[in-house]
């Protein structure tokens, strides 16, 4: 009996600490580099923004019906804040496979279509995704840069109102980011990202 509560304990525990570790990036982590093919053809890398304050990273897709509701927000946010450094990073982690409309082909167009001046990256084997512990598109990380390291001030959502961007009285990235731009911490610093689930490959 003593050894079956041992082991259920040892199961227990490896199963919590597991999850831990496999969570991804919290409020306070830094961030690791990456390097990924953007709509343009070339590779970014994340360190290629060392000169701006921060990154608005945003995990996001073609074809989600919520992405596509927050997609004339997530360019004002880029035109808001990319002049006081914090550019827009957007990522596409979806299989093509089992969402072929977010194939690369279909981000080149989807970005032209939309006139999209932010940088918007696929994430062929969704390491990224899987490093930040991305659930959703569109899924917000928020990262202040210091001193080369990125470090994450917020995750979350958006804004708290998917239909109608008007009605929307918390605008959780607009504070976030006017926080730490006044060299503050931000009043909230997680949220609950709305949107569809991340088209994971299959095994």
């Amino acid at each position: 009996m003593l050894k079956l509560k041992l082991f259920s304990l040892l199961l227990f525990v490896v199963f919590f600490a597991g999850n831990k570790i496999n969570s991804g990036y919290q409020v306070g982590d830094t961030v690791k580099d990456f390097e990924l093919k953007n709509v343009d053809g070339e590779m970014l890398a994340l360190s290629d923004f060392e000169d701006e304050n921060g990154v608005i990273l945003i995990f996001d897709c073609n074809t989600c019906p919520y992405s596509q509701a927050y997609r004339e927000r997530i360019k004002s946010l880029h035109a808001n804040f990319k002049s006081k450094g914090y550019p827009v990073l957007a990522i596409n982690p979806n299989d093509p496979g089992r969402s072929p409309g977010d194939a690369f082909d279909k981000m080149v167009a989807y970005a032209k279509e939309n006139g999209y001046k932010h940088d918007y990256l696929q994430d062929v084997d969704q390491s990224v995704a899987r490093a930040f512990g991305a659930t959703n598109t569109p899924h917000v990380f928020v990262l202040k840069n210091n001193k080369g390291a990125f470090k994450v001030a917020y995750v979350g959502a958006i804004d708290n109102n998917t239909k109608d961007a008007a009605a929307a009285d918390k605008k959780y990235v607009e504070d976030a980011v006017n926080a730490l731009l006044k060299g503050k911490e931000p009043a909230t610093n997680k949220t609950k990202a709305i949107g569809c689930t991340i088209k994971w490959k299959e095994a």
